[in-house]
Parts: C-alpha cells; structure tokens; sequence
C-alpha cells in the first residue's frame, strides 16, 4: 500500500501518520521456591580449544525498485445505479456498492496504488440523491470504493458543482471519513495549495485533476479553489510545484475532449503538447468523453486521451454502445531514489458494466468462465478487439495486464 503526503506549495512536504496504541499488562504469579536439590558431584571431561562461531553480518532489506499504479475510468451514480445499491443494501448499509466493483477488487488491489475518477458529488446526509443531469451519489459510496481497493481518486469533473459549494463539502467530508485522499477539489484555499502526494516506498507521487468546465455554473468570485478548472499555466504551475516539493512522477487527471467521440479532439491535442512538453508532467489520464480513446506519445510521454466509463447507466440505450465499456490502466515504474524513476511498461484490462446489476465486468477474466453462453463470449471478445484497436490506433503498443 502507500502512504499519503500533503505538501504546501512551495513550502516543504510533511506526512501525516495515525495509529492506535494498545497496552498490554501482564499478570504476575506467585510461584512457591521450591528447596534447591543436592549439589550433583562434578564429571571431570576433557579439554578442548573451543573456536568461535562468526555472526553474519545481515544484509540490508533492498530498496523496492518497481511499483505498479493503476487508474480506471467515470463513476457515474446514475439514477438505475443508486436504486441498485440500494437494493444491495444491508442492515445498517442502506446503499452498497460493493458488488458492483467486486470482480474488479483483486485487480485493484494488485497495484501499489489504485485511483478511481469520482464524476458527481456525494451527500454526506442522502438527502435528496439524484442521477443525471444533476448527481448527488448516496455518501456509502464513498465506502464502497476504499472497500473495492481504491486509494485515491481523482474528483476534478464537470459535475462537480452540481450541488453548488455545499455539494463539494459534503463530497470531501465524507471521502475523508472514509479515508480516500482525493485531488481536484477543495473546501479551502489553504486545502488548494496542498498538491496530494502518495509515497510508494521511495518513490513519491504528484498527483493533479483538473477540469474543462462545470456545465454552466461559475465558481463563486471568492471561492475559485473549489473545483480545478483548467488552463495551461494553471495545471503547469501546479505541475512545478509538485516537482519541486519531490513528487519523482507527476500524473495529470483531466476532463477533455468531445463527448462520444473515440477520436481525441484538437484541442485535447494541443493541451497534450503543451502540457508533455513540460520536464514537470509524466503521463496524462484522461476522462469525460465516455468512451475509450486513443494513447499517444509525446515528448517520449504517454497520454490517455480517455479511458471510458468505469460504472454508469450509459449504454447504446441513449449513448453509443461503446459507452458500457471502459479500462484499467496500469503503469509500471521502475527506479531508484538514486537513479530516479520512470514509467517501464503500461498494460490495461477492459472493462464493461453489466447492467443487469451494474457489475462491472473484467473481460478477460470473465472470458476464462466456462459459464458463459455463446453471445456472450462472443460480445465480450468483440469489446476486447474493439477497445484494443482504439488504445493502438495512433500507433502505440498496449498489452493485457498479465496477473499470472
């Protein structure tokens, strides 16, 4: 697992660690001394020139060279998605949305570090829950996804102020008691400055989110931290202050792009170019498009222009059909505090939700079922070629994560 850093831009980082101590108290009995027995008549033996035994000298534990993070696409809290965790529910959990990630918790849980994309705002009291086209997801959400293996999230969206400032509060309280470390939004502009960090042993993460816009609301004149907004001088001089404060890998979040559309737009393009052109980004994600679009290189740097839905309610019903699916990202980084780090490897799964009961399905694994009918199988195969060829298009190789 990792541990998390909040640094203050450009002032030095500090960790924040909690843990409960237990006493332990130990009881003591009284034992009767028993008459010390006659003394034994000593056995004379012979000599011998004892020779010392050397102690090993332990090597020290090495340092962890590779770790492993992963991200995955939108959650979206539709309507259909919320009366279905309600339906999951529980006494004493009256939404759950564990089932829903449960054959993609083990995935999750293999990376080092694991980012989910929340889209909408969470209550913290599940009053007045809604889905599209103003979200409010019950607070057990929150829950779910630290119990699904999510570390962090990414919360920069479009929909984030659907429920205005008291929506972002409640979002961030209850993402907070639920101890899931976010980016994106803020309750203060103290909370803005603080860029969020994630330790992997040696190795320190920058982590940024951003978004394009918020659907036509406008941030109060006083509270422009609320929500990250995009603009290029914005991202990048957050992008040097996580640099400076240590981060050794700056990964960007972003809402870009046109909705539906597989192809990233121009000026997805452009932002890309600009932002990968500076020495402070290493690898953009992408998200609010809906599908899965392309990867790319620039400046020898990855971007996902767009890694589709992770859980929503969209599908060919009112969305192109390929709004079911989307992916996880894995990157692989390997180095040393010494050497410095670097993104060695990248690999995905794909993933479609089943809206049957809004489990979300990993395809490659489902597909090792000898359960499956044939429409199915065959359904699932057609998503797996149909999402590898958009990933390779632009002409960068992806692979399979391999779990073996």
């Amino acid at each position: 697992m990792f541990t998390i850093v909040v640094a203050v831009a450009l002032a030095a980082s500090y960790l924040a660690v909690t843990g409960d101590e237990e006493a332990a108290e130990l009881a003591a009995t009284d034992i009767a001394t028993p008459s010390p027995p006659p003394a034994a008549t000593p056995i004379p033996l012979a000599t011998s020139t004892a020779v010392p035994t050397a102690v090993p000298t332990p090597e020290p534990t090495p340092a962890q060279t590779s770790f492993t993070l992963a991200f995955s696409g939108e959650v979206l809290s539709h309507g259909p998605v919320i009366n279905q965790a309600a339906q999951n529910g529980e006494a004493g959990l009256d939404y759950d949305y564990r089932p829903m990630f449960s054959e993609v918790t083990p995935l999750l849980e293999s990376a080092d570090l694991a980012v989910c994309h929340v889209e909408t705002p969470i209550s913290d009291d599940n009053i007045n829950l809604s889905g599209y086209p103003i979200f409010n997801a019950p607070r057990e959400m929150a829950q779910g996804l630290k119990a699904s293996g999510y570390d962090a999230c990414s919360t920069a969206s479009n929909h984030s102020y659907d429920k205005g400032v008291r929506g972002v509060e409640a979002t961030l309280n209850v993402m907070e008691e639920a101890g899931l470390p976010q980016t994106g939004m803020a309750r203060t502009a103290e909370e803005r400055a603080l860029p969020g960090f994630y330790e992997l042993g040696d190795l320190t993460i920058g982590h940024l989110s951003y978004t394009y816009g918020l659907n036509g609301f406008v941030l109060p004149s006083d509270q422009p931290y609320l929500v990250n907004v995009t603009s290029i001088d914005a991202v990048l001089e957050d992008a040097r202050t996580a640099r400076d404060q240590g981060a050794d890998i700056v990964v960007l979040s972003i809402q870009w792009g046109n909705e539906y559309q597989v192809n990233p737009s121009q000026t997805q393009i452009d932002q890309a170019t600009a932002f990968l052109e500076s020495p402070d980004i290493d690898v953009i994600i992408g998200a609010h498009v809906h599908v899965v679009q392309p990867i790319d290189t620039i400046n020898g740097k990855y971007v996902f222009y767009g890694i589709g839905n992770f859980l929503s309610n969209q599908s060919a019903a009112c969305c192109p059909a390929a709004s079911q699916n989307g992916i996880i990202v894995y990157l692989d980084i390997e180095g040393s505090e010494a050497d410095g780090w670097s993104i060695s490897g990248i690999s995905f799964v794909p993933t479609r939700v089943d809206r049957s009961d809004y489990a979300i399905v990993p395809l490659p694994q489902a597909m090792e079922s000898n359960t499956l009918d044939d429409p199915t199988r065959q359904l699932y195969q057609d998503v797996i070629d149909g999402t590898t060829e958009v990933l390779t298009r632009r002409g960068v190789d992806i692979g399979l994560r391999d779990f073996s």
